[in-house]
């Protein structure tokens, strides 16, 4: 079972922390986390691929920007999970379950976020915000 959620009209600001817990599907291939100001314009695309084993970060700007890759990969399907997104003026960090954390730059220097999107084979149980 996999879900949609999708926000708009949010104002979150640098030093903005968000945390979602949910569970992965048994079938789930992977899932994605968008973060922006809207569909075409993502400051944070997080994107973990179980089949390749390798999480996809990336920006969009109407056009997607170079994938940043890294292969720590601790999430699997039929799985509660939590991830927790920091959004810096500078850059955004991700915390994946096992502690490990990510950084992606802030390349287009957003100084507040109004979208939020949650999609593919994670069911979100829970979204918090501080």
């Amino acid at each position: 079972m996999s879900g949609e959620l999708e926000m708009t009209n949010l104002d979150l600001k640098p030093g903005t922390t968000l945390k979602i817990k949910g569970r992965i599907a048994d079938e789930a291939d992977g899932f994605v986390i968008n973060l922006g100001q809207g569909t075409d314009k993502l400051g944070l695309h997080f994107n973990p691929r179980f089949k390749e084993s390798t999480i996809v970060c990336n920006s969009r700007d109407g056009n997607w920007g170079k994938e940043h890759r890294d292969s720590h990969v601790c999430f699997s399907p039929g799985s509660e999970t939590k991830v927790t997104l920091a959004f810096h003026s500078d850059e955004f960090k991700v915390e994946l379950p096992d502690g490990y954390e990510l950084t992606f730059p802030n390349r287009l220097g957003y100084s507040h976020l109004s979208y939020l999107s949650v999609k593919g084979g994670l069911q979100v149980s829970s979204l918090k915000l501080n």
